[in-house]
């Protein structure tokens, strides 16, 4: 059965790539992007495009992650259009790059602001509806920064994102027993076919900056080469989307908790495998075992 989905930052990258992949599955998928009269106005047209060249079910609407009525309004519109709400996905996110000491706090925050406070806010707008039916999935996009390999000059990008994924796992828990599913997608890093670093933002304060180029001159530049390097010949971003209807297309209550597509193979996985299985055991000592898994109901509809 087709699904009716909601994709936060679909509007490039990871999320405009999933938003197709989407919908090619047989999907009804609402490609979340802010400024859709304004700067994203091409973005929405080319979407109708492909939905009329495709045949196929994908819609936009307006949705900031940045305000609480845009999020409250967006799920409205698509619960009010398609009757119904199955999926969230949170891929919405902002990079910067720079020394960590060159970042005022307000602009720390900023990162923060999109990266984790837009999942709480699509959340508090979506979930009373995924409460209600008892039944539905939430995908979180993170990423292996969290806990694998951190090159510097990414530091308000990878603590946003590992706030971001802390906030998942604690979710899952708390979202079992109404029959909600968690998954966690985990890209590695990927060095072409996203716009991340071409849309990332800098620290504006440029104060420090000559002392650290003195220390670390051309850094990004060597990372970047660096991962190029590392990276497999067929790494695609198209994998990501791929792995996200993978998800989505498997039967409720046998998902993955944790699904990671990392070309470079920064050490993510094996961490993450260790935490995960500390996190099972844990809630099994304390008698919560029951919140590793969706409590299964008799739902008339299985996300």
């Amino acid at each position: 059965m087709g699904k009716t989905i909601v994709i936060t930052g679909a509007g490039s990258g990871f999320g405009a790539l999933a938003a197709r992949a989407l919908a090619r599955a047989g999907h009804t998928v609402y490609a979340g992007m802010r400024n859709t009269e304004g700067r994203n106005a091409d973005r929405v047209t080319d979407a109708r495009t492909y939905a009329a060249e495709h045949d196929v079910d994908l819609r936009t609407v307006e949705l900031d992650v940045l305000s609480q009525e845009s999020a409250d309004v967006a799920v409205s519109t698509v619960v009010d259009e398609a009757g119904s709400l199955d999926v969230i996905i949170h891929n919405a996110g902002h990079m910067v790059t720079g020394p960590s000491e060159a970042f005022t706090p307000a602009e720390l925050a900023a990162v923060y602001d999109t990266n984790v406070l837009g999942t709480q806010r699509v959340n508090r707008a979506a979930l009373p509806h995924l409460r209600a039916q008892e039944n539905g999935l939430v995908v979180w996009i993170g990423s292996t920064s969290t806990r694998g390999g951190t090159p510097p000059y990414l530091a308000p990008y990878f603590a946003a994102k590992a706030a971001m994924d802390s906030l998942a796992v604690s979710y899952a828990a708390e979202l079992a027993r109404f029959n909600i599913e968690t998954t966690i997608i985990v890209p590695g890093s990927f060095t072409s076919g996203t716009n991340h670093f071409a849309t990332g933002g800098h620290p504006a304060e440029q104060t420090v900056i000559p002392d650290y180029e003195a220390r670390y001159a051309g850094l990004m530049d060597q990372v970047s080469s660096s991962l190029a390097v590392l990276a497999p010949a067929d790494a695609d971003v198209a994998q990501v989307a791929d792995a996200i209807v993978e998800v989505v297309d498997t039967p409720h209550g046998t998902r993955p908790f944790r699904v990671h597509i990392d070309p470079v193979n920064d050490g993510s996985e094996e961490v993450s495998d260790v935490a995960d299985r500390i996190r099972a055991q844990f809630l099994t000592r304390i008698g919560l075992q029951d919140l590793l898994a969706p409590t299964h109901t008799m739902s008339p509809r299985s996300a």
